[in-house]
């Protein structure tokens, strides 16, 4: 038998988001008996997944309808986008109509991250447009609790809806210490709901 994983879904293009996905993924790894499965999603213009090759020159490789369908837990992350989720990410989440008919998200547990530019980029109202389609999809949100010390200490990214990154105007900033911790937080959070939850 196949053990659980916590899908790390995301859509990065410089490369922060990416970089945080990879601090969720030691988060989740950090929790015996699940495993974390990195994914993440094309370019939906001008290039699409049709005239691209099937699997990214690097990173993470494309997901697919069974990743998501299959995993115990999800963690979404995405750039902002004028304070919503990038427009690649929101197509592959648009084509999950066949999941929400079958239910096969329902009860599990979810949480989702983004890095922006500045500070006040957009962050929260973009973690909360990724939200949206997971609670249709019937997904139990994860957030944050105070509980994580570095949630009151940051002087970057950490927010109660999901981690977060200030990237700087070239994106070229490193994950801070904080924003380290939250990402890892958030991802053991979710492993150890997703044992709790899943069947014996």
């Amino acid at each position: 038998m196949n053990s659980p994983y916590v899908l790390i879904l995301y859509y990065s293009v410089g490369g922060s988001v990416a970089a945080m996905a990879r601090e969720i993924a030691q988060g989740v790894n950090a929790v015996g008996g699940i495993e974390a499965r990195l994914r993440t999603v094309p370019p939906v213009a001008p290039a699409t997944q049709t005239a691209l090759p099937p699997v990214p020159e690097s990173g993470a490789i494309y997901c697919n309808g069974e990743d998501l369908r299959d995993c115990a837990a999800l963690a979404l992350g995405s750039p902002t986008r004028f304070g919503n989720m990038a427009a690649a990410l929101k197509y592959f989440l648009d084509g999950s109509a066949d999941l929400w008919l079958s239910g096969s998200l329902i009860g599990k547990p979810a949480g989702v991250f983004t890095s922006t530019a500045t500070l006040h980029g957009g962050q929260e109202s973009t973690l909360l447009s990724m939200m949206l389609p997971l609670l249709h999809h019937g997904m139990l949100l994860c957030g944050l609790p105070f509980s994580e010390a570095a949630l009151s200490t940051t002087q970057s990214g950490g927010t109660p809806y999901g981690p977060s990154h200030v990237a700087g105007a070239t994106d070229k900033l490193p994950l801070s210490e904080a924003e380290i911790t939250l990402c890892r937080a958030l991802g053991e959070r979710l492993a150890r709901i997703a044992l709790k939850l899943s069947p014996p």
